[in-house]
C-alpha cells in the first residue's frame, strides 16, 4: 500500500456491458478490502448497474453514461477522496476529476489527461493477461491486493423464492435435471454463436441419458428465430424464456439450475459469479483463459481448437464438435448430480 492516506468515501466507474462489469466485481472487492472502513460506490451503465446490486462491499450502486456525466457533480456535494475509472471516455474522467481529489485510471493516451491523474496506469498487453487480472492491474500501483479472483454477484432470498416458485408452477414434478442454455452471444459478437443444430442435438443427448431432463431456454429478442427453433425441437421438455424476464429475474432462475450450457456472454459471465455448475464454450479469438471465470468450483470449459493469438474472428464455433460438448456435459452431470427437491 502507498503513504496515501486512508480514504472514506471511494467511487468506481465502470460503464461497460454486463460481462465486463462482472469481471470488475474482483477489483471492487479488492478496493473495498484495502479500506474496509470506507464506503464504496459504484457508478454503472443504467442498463448494467442492477448486475452489482447488493453486493456486500458495495456502499451505493449508481448509474451515470458518458452522455449524462458532464451534466453530474456540479451541484452535488458528494465528494470522494479517491476515484477509479475503467476506460478512456473524457466525459466520464472529467466527472471523477470533478467530484475526486485523486482519479486512478489506466494511461489516456493524452498528456494533459495523464498529468491530472493521481496514477495513470500503463495498459497491459492486449489479449495477453486475463481480463480479471487485467482489471486488478489498474489497483496495483496503490498496492491492493487482490481479494481472491472469482466474480461476484447476490440473488436475493427474495429472488430465490420467485425462482423456485415459479418453477413449481411450471415444471412437472421430477423434472430434473434443469439445464440452462444459452445459444447465442450479442450481434457484435455473433463470431462466438455456436450453430443452434449443435445445440439440438446435444439436448438430445441429454435427454437419451436423463429422460427426465428439463430445459430452460434463455436469452433476448434479437435471437427469438433460434431459440423458438431450439424450444420447438424440445417441445415437452422445455421452457422459452427468452425475451421475457428480467435479468435479475433470468439470474434467480439460473441459481435453481443443475447445469448451465452457454457460449461466451453476459448471462454466461452471471452463471460464473454464481458458482453453480457450467459448461462454458469459448470462441479461439477470445479464449477461456482471458474470459472464463477464475477460481469457479465446477467450471467445464470447452475452446475452439484454434484457440489463441493468431486466431481470427472469423473462425467459425461449428469446429467445436458435439461430442466434445457432450464429453464434458456428461462429466459435469456425473459428477454435480441434480439436486431434487433444491
Amino acid at each position: 500500500m502507498t503513504d496515501l492516506a486512508p480514504p472514506r468515501a471511494i467511487l468506481a466507474i465502470v460503464v461497460s456491458r454486463i460481462g465486463d462489469t462482472l469481471l470488475a466485481t474482483p477489483a471492487l472487492r479488492a478496493i473495498a478490502g484495502a479500506w474496509p472502513d470506507a464506503k464504496l460506490t459504484c457508478l454503472a451503465h443504467p442498463k448494467r448497474a442492477e448486475v452489482l446490486r447488493n453486493l456486500p462491499f458495495l456502499h451505493r450502486v449508481g448509474v451515470i453514461t458518458k452522455t449524462r456525466a458532464p451534466l453530474l457533480g456540479r451541484l452535488s456535494r458528494q465528494r470522494y477522496d479517491l476515484a477509479f475509472v475503467y476506460g478512456n471516455d473524457r466525459p466520464l474522467l472529467e466527472y471523477a476529476f470533478r467530484v475526486a481529489r485523486r482519479t486512478v485510471a489506466f494511461d489516456q493516451a493524452d498528456a494533459d489527461v495523464n498529468r491530472r491523474l493521481f496514477k495513470a496506469v500503463g495498459l497491459p498487453p492486449h489479449q495477453r493477461l486475463h481480463a480479471v487480472r487485467y482489471r486488478l492491474a489498474l489497483l496495483a500501483p496503490l498496492g491492493i491486493a487482490p481479494q481472491g479472483l472469482a466474480l461476484s454477484y447476490s440473488v436475493t432470498a427474495a429472488e430465490n423464492r420467485w425462482a423456485r416458485h415459479r418453477l413449481r408452477a411450471q415444471l412437472a414434478a421430477g423434472a430434473r435435471p434443469l439445464v440452462g442454455l444459452q445459444v447465442a452471444s450479442f450481434p457484435t459478437k455473433a463470431y462466438r454463436d455456436w450453430p443452434i443444430e449443435h445445440f439440438i442435438e446435444l439436448s438430445r443427448r441429454v435427454r437419451s441419458r436423463h429422460p427426465g431432463a428439463h430445459f430452460l431456454i434463455f436469452g433476448g429478442t434479437l435471437e427469438r428465430d433460434r431459440t423458438q427453433r431450439l424450444h420447438r425441437e424440445l417441445r415437452g421438455c422445455s421452457t422459452h424464456y427468452a425475451g421475457r424476464l428480467s435479468l435479475r429475474q433470468t439470474a434467480a432462475l439460473m441459481n435453481q439450475l443443475d447445469l448451465y450450457i452457454g457460449v461466451d456472454t453476459g448471462p454466461t459471465h452471471i452463471m460464473g459469479a454464481l458458482h453453480r455448475p457450467m459448461v462454458a464454450l469459448y470462441h479461439g479469438y477470445s479464449p477461456s483463459s482471458l474470459l472464463a471465470p477464475l477460481e469457479h468450483p465446477c467450471l467445464y470449459a470447452v475452446d475452439h481448437p484454434q484457440a489463441g493469438p493468431d486466431c481470427s474472428p472469423d473462425e467459425s464455433m461449428a469446429a467445436i464438435s458435439v461430442d466434445h460438448v457432450w464429453t464434458r456435459v456428461a462429466e459435469a452431470l456425473e459428477r454435480h448430480p441434480a439436486a431434487v427437491g433444491r
